[in-house]
C-alpha cells in the first residue's frame, strides 16, 4: 500500500477559487490511485486539527488553498514525518510559486503524488509559526485593508491596498536588533523573510533561500511617495529594488523589532503579532513536495 493522503482544501480562499479546485485535484488523485481522504475547513483550528489527524495517521497533507492555509497546517507539520503538497487556490499563492509549484490544479497534484521531498526552514514570531515574510510598518495597513477587501479579485487586490495605504501613510522609526547588532531605520517598512516573495508576487527578498537556517532583513528607509510608487515597487516586483538607496539589507538568524508607535506584524497574509517582537529562524524542520 503507497501512501495515505489528506486533502485539506479552504472552500473560501479567494473567493471560492479553493472550492472549485477541489473536484480537480480529487479526480486527478483517483486517476493516479492514490489513497485519500477529503476536508474543507471551516476556519483556521479545523485546519490545524485536521493536520493533527494527519500526523497521527502518518498521512501527506495536500493543502488547497493560499499562503493563509498553509500556514497553520506548516505549523502542525513541522518536525514531524508527514509532508505537505501545495495545490495553490488563493490569491497570492507565493511560497508556490518559490517552489515551482505549478498554477493549474492538475499538474500541482502530480506534483504532490510524484515529486520529492524536501526540508524547508520555518521561521516564528515570538514562538507562532509563519513560513514566508513577516512584515510591519507600512505593510502592516496595506495588509490589514487587503484582508478587508471583498469586491476585488486576484492579485489587483495588493496594488488596490497599497494605493491606499500610501494616502495616509506617515514615516514611522524602526529598530532592528539582528543577532545583537542594533539597526535604526526612519521610512516605510521593514520585513523579515525566510522566503523571497510576498504580496502576489513581490521579490522583496530575492536573495532568501528556504533551506539555509538564515533570515533576510530588508527595511525601506524615507522616500517621496511617488517614487515609492512609479520608481520603487515596480522593480520589487522583479527583486531589483536591491539597488535604490532607500533599501536596506542584513541577514540574521534572530531578530528583534520594535517600531515608534504600534504595528501589527502580518505573515503570510494574516496577522501573527504585535510589535515589539522577537523572530527567529527554525532550519530544515519542515517537509515539502516539490517537483522532481
Amino acid at each position: 500500500m503507497g501512501p495515505r493522503y489528506a486533502v485539506i482544501c479552504n472552500p473560501a480562499a479567494a473567493g471560492g477559487r479553493g472550492r472549485k479546485r477541489l473536484p480537480l485535484a480529487v479526480a486527478e488523485l483517483r486517476r493516479l490511485g492514490v489513497e485519500h481522504r477529503v476536508v474543507e475547513t471551516r476556519d483556521i483550528e479545523h485546519a490545524r486539527e485536521e493536520a493533527r489527524a494527519a500526523v497521527t495517521a502518518g498521512e501527506t497533507v495536500v493543502a488547497i488553498g493560499g499562503d493563509g492555509l498553509l500556514r497553520p497546517i506548516a505549523a502542525e507539520l513541522r518536525s514531524t514525518d508527514s509532508a505537505l503538497a501545495i495545490v495553490p487556490g488563493g490569491r497570492g499563492n507565493d511560497l508556490a510559486r518559490v517552489l515551482g509549484i505549478p498554477t493549474d490544479t492538475v499538474a500541482a497534484t502530480r506534483v504532490a503524488v510524484r515529486g520529492r521531498e524536501w526540508l524547508m526552514d520555518m521561521a516564528t514570531v515570538d514562538g507562532a509559526p509563519f513560513l514566508g515574510i513577516a512584515s510591519f510598518g507600512f505593510d502592516s495597513d496595506a495588509n490589514r485593508i487587503a484582508n478587508d477587501v471583498r469586491l476585488i479579485r486576484g492579485n489587483v487586490v495588493y496594488l488596490y491596498a497599497a494605493l491606499r495605504a500610501l494616502i495616509a501613510w506617515r514615516v514611522a522609526r524602526f529598530t532592528l536588533t539582528i543577532d545583537g547588532e542594533h539597526h535604526g531605520v526612519s521610512g516605510f517598512s521593514a520585513g523579515v523573510a525566510n522566503s523571497r516573495a510576498y504580496g502576489g508576487g513581490m521579490f522583496v527578498a530575492p536573495h532568501a533561500e528556504l533551506d539555509d537556517g538564515v533570515l533576510e532583513v530588508i527595511a525601506l528607509s524615507e522616500i517621496p511617495k511617488l517614487r515609492f510608487l512609479f520608481g520603487l515597487m515596480p522593480k520589487i516586483f522583479k527583486g531589483g529594488h536591491l539597488d535604490e538607496p532607500y533599501v536596506h539589507a542584513w541577514r540574521g538568524s534572530a531578530i528583534e523589532v520594535a517600531a515608534d508607535r504600534a504595528f501589527t506584524i502580518y505573515a503570510d497574509g494574516d496577522p501573527i503579532g504585535e510589535l515589539p517582537a522577537r523572530i527567529e529562524v527554525v532550519p530544515r524542520c519542515l517537509r515539502v513536495i516539490v517537483p522532481g
